[in-house]
C-alpha cells in the first residue's frame, strides 16, 4: 500500500475516498466541499491538485508530507 500518511488523515477526517495502485504507484481520488482532488504517485514525485483545484502540479522529495501540509490548512 502506498501514500499511507495521506489516508490515514483521510480517515481520521472521514472523508471518502478511492484508492489505486498500479506499477508500485498509488493513486488516491476524493472529494472535499464539493470538490474533486486526486494524488497520483510517480517514480520519485507525486502530482496533485490540493493547492489548485484547478491546476495539476508536480511535487518531488517529501511530497505526501508537502501534500498533507497544504490540506492540514483547509
Amino acid at each position: 500500500m502506498r501514500l499511507e500518511k495521506l489516508q490515514s488523515y483521510l480517515q481520521e477526517q472521514g472523508w471518502k475516498y478511492e484508492y489505486a495502485e498500479e506499477d508500485g504507484c498509488g493513486s488516491v481520488d476524493f472529494e472535499h466541499r464539493g470538490l474533486s482532488y486526486h494524488v497520483w504517485e510517480f517514480d520519485g514525485g507525486a502530482e496533485s491538485n490540493v493547492e489548485n483545484v484547478g491546476r495539476m502540479k508536480d511535487y518531488a522529495g517529501q511530497y505526501e508530507e508537502e501534500i498533507l501540509s497544504i490540506m492540514r490548512t483547509w
